[in-house]
């Protein structure tokens, strides 16, 4: 028979303060990976588990694909603890589940084709760590997602597992959205302040303790809907404030005035004023995606989330409006982009990463090769390109590239990148991110 719940939740409370918990990621991306080694240095014993066997046997050898972590981080977390067991290794097998006191839910939740949400990574996780489920495990979902499904998804398979257990009294549930910004050095999984809401109040305490250890400051909120709503609201109020400059950017463009002189000085406010500028539009997997999760819960309920669907509108519209702006400074010097050589600098979602999910400079390209351009990219960062169509390896000679294009179009603005010799190659740019210009 299961044990009361203050018994419960005070053995597993108690494994995570002395550090004798052992811990499970599931997903070994750019959320799974941070997460793992920030539980690996809090001293915990993780395993992190991916269905890439290629990702894992790399982990394994002490070689890191994420950026924000170093080898000699990964290295440092597989070292053998005091008590001879390593602080991190990596599998395929959902099976150590069985020996685990936690487990964390890094997966995708991208959108399907109808733009509705794709829970199924989310459902394969939550069907397995059921069938490992056991007495006083803690179960945190991470992956971002519409509000309720902490509770209608993960809770109903957990507790077909055992029907007889109460979630909260037998194990705990509860959602902490990640809060990942790739290559981000100021705010880290360790420092950045962590939201987190139990399906009980009971999860919530069980939640803190595996938490609190490796990661900022906790919030707690009163719910895991709190909780997954906060984390949509987050990113829906980046999307919004970009879409705003993006639309001021389109109406600068009428009233001929310079739309980042505008946001400069509107950013000289003290209060009331937060500065976003013009780009060529949404990238990341986060901000692109995230609202759509909230806007499609709402139209379950018959509310039109309008100022989502506004901004995802205005935001997908921009590297059309850039494409024209490529269109326009050919024709200046009597060129037409089909047969035109046009180089795109940079195509990671913004600069100085790697990532390139939902980059905009991918629509750039495909709408350029649509015109008949002749298009060619460089990227310090990406060295060769397979999306779609577009099947690219990066220009290895930027000097000589730049001396034989026709038009430059500046997508991401990597720090590697010398703006002022770019400013003086004889081909027309377009500079979406506003450094040549600046």
């Amino acid at each position: 028979m299961p044990t009361t719940m203050n018994a419960t939740l005070a053995t597993t409370t108690q494994k995570f303060a002395e550090r004798e918990a052992r811990v499970a990621i599931i997903g070994m991306g750019y959320v799974g990976l941070p997460l793992a080694m920030a539980f690996a240095q809090a001293g915990y014993r993780v395993v992190g588990i991916d269905v890439n066997a290629e990702r894992v046997a790399q982990l394994n050898a002490g070689r890191s694909y994420v950026e924000d972590i170093a080898d000699a981080t990964l290295s440092e977390a597989q070292t053998r603890r005091p008590d001879g067991r390593p602080g991190f290794v990596a599998t395929t097998e959902y099976s150590v589940l069985a020996e685990c006191d936690a487990v964390s839910i890094c997966v995708p939740t991208p959108l399907n084709k109808v733009g509705e949400p794709d829970l199924s990574y989310i459902i394969h996780a939550a069907d397995e760590v059921s069938r490992y489920l056991h007495e006083g495990m803690v179960v945190v979902l991470e992956s971002t997602t519409y509000p309720g499904t902490t509770r209608e998804v993960l809770l109903p398979r957990l507790e077909a597992h055992c029907p007889d257990w109460r979630v909260g009294e037998d194990f705990f549930l509860a959602f902490s959205p990640e809060r990942i910004d790739p290559g981000r050095t100021d705010w880290t999984v360790e420092t950045m302040p962590k939201v987190i809401g139990g399906v009980t109040a009971a999860c919530l305490t069980a939640a803190k303790a595996f938490y609190a250890p490796a990661v900022g400051p906790l919030t707690a909120v009163s719910s895991a809907e709190a909780a997954e709503t906060v984390k949509l609201f987050e990113n829906t109020f980046r999307s919004v404030n970009i879409a705003l400059a993006n639309e001021l950017l389109l109406m600068c463009d009428k009233l001929g005035l310079d739309a980042w002189e505008i946001v400069e000085a509107a950013a000289t406010k003290p209060f009331g004023f937060m500065k976003f500028t013009p780009g060529p539009g949404l990238g990341g997997h986060c901000i692109p995606i995230d609202p759509h999760y909230l806007s499609w819960k709402l139209r379950t309920l018959a509310y039109n989330a309008r100022f989502i669907e506004l901004a995802s509108e205005i935001n997908t519209e921009m590297p059309r409006y850039w494409v024209q702006k490529v269109q326009d400074a050919l024709n200046s010097v009597r060129k037409s982009v089909n047969g035109s050589r046009v180089l795109v600098l940079g195509v990671a979602y913004k600069k100085n990463i790697s990532d390139i999910r939902e980059s905009p400079a991918l629509d750039i390209l495909l709408l350029l090769q649509e015109k008949g351009a002749e298009i060619a990219y460089h990227d310090p960062y990406v060295p060769q390109l397979c999306y779609g169509d577009l099947q690219l390896d990066a220009v290895i000679d930027l000097a000589a590239a730049l001396e034989t294009t026709d038009c430059i179009v500046i997508a991401t603005d990597h720090d590697a990148y010398n703006w002022a010799e770019i400013a003086q190659a004889q081909a027309a740019v377009v500079d979406t991110r506003h450094v040549i210009s600046a």
